[in-house]
Parts: structure tokens; sequence; C-alpha cells
């Protein structure tokens, strides 16, 4: 009977100098911290306008000289105000003198605290808390922030305000879903318990409720709009919509009032007749 014999491979750790243990937990923090410095030094590039010399703009200047997105320019410098006031809680107000010392959890990257963005400064620090607290006192993830941050809106959300039938404007927000679409009307198909379904002039979405700002319009007012949507409608379903044709039904669903004006309705009639779709009486 063979007998296989596994190779055992020893590591032999050795232990640091109480001067090489300061220099690691000084490197460590300055890892930690690095999205942080990033976040501040795109600040005051920013507000000293110190791109001006070879950009318009300072969002150029980051996609041009860091390769980063609008976006993600923003992100960084919303990180490092979230975690200046978490580490300033946290009694770290000397960070740079207090590199070496043992300091609570806190974040080492901006995904970490993107959720907590628009908390306020005592929220941010519960939610992190409690985020640390349920990670076994490790730093938390993303997910696990953004997880808490939910739980914490869906206790304090009020009911659901809107109604069938209404007419509410697009907050776009950070939802990709309605990017160029901000400012848009749209009509309440469903009303559920934290969103509702709405059809806007060319699509219909699922949307929570702070992705809607109420018109606050009267009945007679709302029919008035949902007639536009079925004028609209009934014209999209072309399938040779000419691009003209195409952009002034666009200008029509974002107007911000219930009513067209002579010169809008001269255009949606014109429309109406080129694609034989005439104004139903």
């Amino acid at each position: 009977m063979s007998v296989s014999v596994e190779s055992v491979t020893l590591v032999y750790l050795n232990k640091l100098t109480e001067s090489e243990e300061q220099q690691r937990l000084w490197l460590e923090r300055k890892v930690e911290r690095a999205f942080y410095e990033a976040g501040k030094a795109l600040m005051e590039l920013r507000d000293k306008k110190l791109y001006r010399s070879t950009h318009k703009t300072f969002e150029e200047y980051c996609r041009d000289r860091f390769g980063h997105s609008r976006q993600k320019s923003y992100y960084l410098m919303a990180a490092a105000d979230v975690y200046e006031n978490l580490s300033t809680i946290c009694c770290q107000n000397d960070l740079d003198k207090d590199l070496t010392t043992l300091a609570p959890v806190l974040p080492t990257s901006e995904g970490q605290v993107r959720a907590l963005f628009k908390l306020e400064p005592l929220e941010q620090i519960e939610v992190w808390e409690q985020a640390v607290q349920e990670s076994g006192g490790k730093v938390p993830s993303g997910r696990q922030v953004k997880d808490i941050v939910e739980r914490i809106m869906q206790r304090t959300k009020v009911p659901n305000p809107y109604r069938e039938k209404e007419i509410c404007q697009l907050i776009a927000k950070d939802n990709p879903d309605l990017r160029g679409k901000a400012g848009c009307w749209c009509i309440v198909q469903e009303v559920h318990e934290y969103s509702c379904t709405v059809t806007t002039w060319n699509g219909t979405y699922t949307l929570k409720i702070d992705h809607l700002k109420s018109f606050n319009y009267l009945d007679y007012q709302c029919e008035e709009i949902q007639s536009l949507h079925n004028r609209i409608t009934k014209i999209m379903k072309n399938l040779d919509l000419e691009e003209a044709a195409w952009s002034a039904l666009k200008q029509l669903g974002e107007i911000r009032r219930p009513y067209l004006t002579d010169l809008e309705e001269t255009f949606l009639s014109a429309i109406e007749k080129k694609y034989n779709s005439p104004l139903e009486v």
C-alpha cells in the first residue's frame, strides 16, 4: 500500500521592530486614505480653477489629465467630505500627525461610502457605525452600507403621495434610465407602495417616488396632458418618423404647463397630418 506524503511549507514570521511597526502603520494609513487625498486635491483644483491654463472646464481637465469621468471626479470629492466627517467625529482632527496610532475603522475606498453622500452628517455616522458592527469590526463593503441606508429609508418613508392619472415631473437624480429625461412630464399609471409606474411621451418606467414631483394640476389639466400623450403616442407608431418630427415631439414631451401654445398646436397638427394621424374629435 502506497502512502502519499504531502509536502509542508513552513513560513517563518519575522517580528518587526517598534520603528518598523510604526512605519508600517503610517504607510497603511496613507494607502487607506488615498481616495480621501485624491478627493481633497480635486476640490482644491476645482475651487482655485488651477485647470484654467489648459482647459475651459474642470470636467474636461479631469478627463484629460486623470482619465476621470465627470461622475468619478465628483464621487471622489463627495467621498472625501464623508471621510472627513467620519474621521473628525472619531477624534482624528490631525490625521497627518496621528497616522501611527490605532484608529477606529474608517472607509478605504470611495465606493464604500457612496450610499452616504446624500445623508446628513449625523446620519452618515450612524449608518457607518452600524455597518462596521454588522461586518464584525472590519471595513464594510459598499453593498453592506447601501443595504443599511435602504433599510433606514424604508422605515422612515411616508406613504406614496401620488395617484393614478396624476401628472408629474421626472427627477433624474442617479437613475441612468432617466438620463436626458429630467424635467419631462409623465402620467402616473399605477401606484405601488414606494414606487409608481409612469408613461412619458416615449416610454414606460417604474420609478421610486423620489424620482417624481407632482405638477399639482387640476383634473381637467391632467386630461389635457393625457390627450397630448395620446396624440404623440399615435404619431410615434410610424416607423418612418423623420428626425425633425421626433425632435418636435420630444420638445412637447418636456413642456411644463398643461396646454399647448398656438404655435405648438400648429406644429403638432402639421405632424399629425403628415403621418396620417389627425386629431380625433
